[in-house]
C-alpha cells in the first residue's frame, strides 16, 4: 500500500549518491536494505540507522544477484514491496571512444547485473505485488561525454519497458530518468562539469522526485529541472 504503512525497500548503490539521498528520504516510514560494493564497515557511518546492508559489486552481475536474494532472506524478509536498481558507474573516455575494458565494465555493472537482478528478485516483488524500478539516466536519448553509459543506460530503458509489457499483472515496472545531480558521480567518472555543476539539482530534491514517481508507478518519467520547478520535489503521491 502507498502511505504511511511501512515498506519493505531494497536500493541497490544505496551507500553513495542518490541511492543514499533516496534511502535517507524513505528512512522514517519504511524498512530499508541497501547494497554496495564497498564492506559494511567502511559505510556503516553513513548509512540510515537500522538499514541493513548487503555487499553486492555489480562488476560480477549473477554473484550480485545472488547476494541480493541471499541477503534479503538472511534479513528475514520474505517478500519486497520496492525494489530500486540504482548502483552503476560511469566513465568519461579521454578521446571521445571508450575502450573495451570499460565498455565492458559499465554494461556489467549498469544493465547485465540489473538485469539478473530483476529476473532473481522477481519471485519476492510478485509475492507482495511490489514495484521494481529502474534508474535511468536524461543520458540514455544519447551522450557525447560518455557514450558507453548512454548506451547502457538506453538498454535500461528498454528493458523496464519490455519487463513493463511481460510482467503486467504481476509486478509493476518503471524506469526513471534522473537530470544531473550534486553528487559524487561526475568526479568518480573523470569528468569536471566545470560552472555547469551551479545548474545540476541537489539530491535530495532528486530523491525526492524519485520517491514521488516510485509511489505513482508511472514509467518513464524524466527527473529534470522542468519538473523540480513544476513542484516535483514537492507535491505528488508519497511513498
Amino acid at each position: 500500500m502507498i502511505g504511511a504503512v511501512s515498506r519493505r525497500v531494497l536500493i541497490t548503490g544505496g551507500n553513495a549518491g542518490l541511492g543514499l539521498a533516496l534511502a535517507k528520504k524513505l528512512a522514517r516510514h519504511h524498512k530499508l536494505l541497501l547494497s554496495g560494493r564497498k564492506p559494511e564497515s567502511e559505510v556503516a557511518g553513513i548509512l540510515p540507522r537500522d538499514a541493513g546492508y548487503i555487499l553486492a559489486d555489480q562488476s560480477s552481475p549473477q554473484q550480485s544477484a545472488e547476494a541480493l536474494v541471499r541477503g534479503v532472506h538472511d534479513f528475514g524478509w520474505d517478500s519486497l514491496d520496492n525494489a530500486v536498481l540504482n548502483a552503476g558507474i560511469g566513465i568519461v573516455p579521454d578521446d571521445g571512444l571508450d575502450s573495451t575494458e570499460a565498455i565492458r565494465r559499465t554494461l556489467d555493472v549498469n544493465l547485465l547485473a540489473a538485469m539478473l537482478q530483476a529476473k532473481a528478485l522477481f519471485p519476492l516483488l510478485e509475492k507482495s505485488r511490489g514495484t521494481l524500478t529502474f534508474i535511468g539516466s536524461v543520458a540514455h536519448s544519447g551522450s557525447t561525454t560518455i557514450p558507453a553509459y548512454a548506451a547502457s543506460k538506453a538498454g535500461l530503458h528498454g528493458l523496464g519497458r519490455a519487463l513493463r509489457s511481460e510482467w503486467k499483472g504481476k509486478v509493476p515496472v518503471q524506469v526513471l530518468h534522473p537530470g544531473p545531480a550534486k553528487t559524487e558521480m561526475h568526479d568518480k567518472a573523470g569528468y569536471d562539469p566545470g560552472h555547469m555543476r551551479a545548474l545540476f539539482l541537489e539530491a535530495n530534491d532528486v530523491a525526492a522526485m524519485m520517491a514521488a514517481a516510485i509511489a505513482a508507478r508511472r514509467s518513464p518519467v524524466t527527473l529534470s529541472w522542468a519538473r523540480y520547478l513544476c513542484g516535483g520535489a514537492f507535491l505528488g503521491r508519497r511513498l
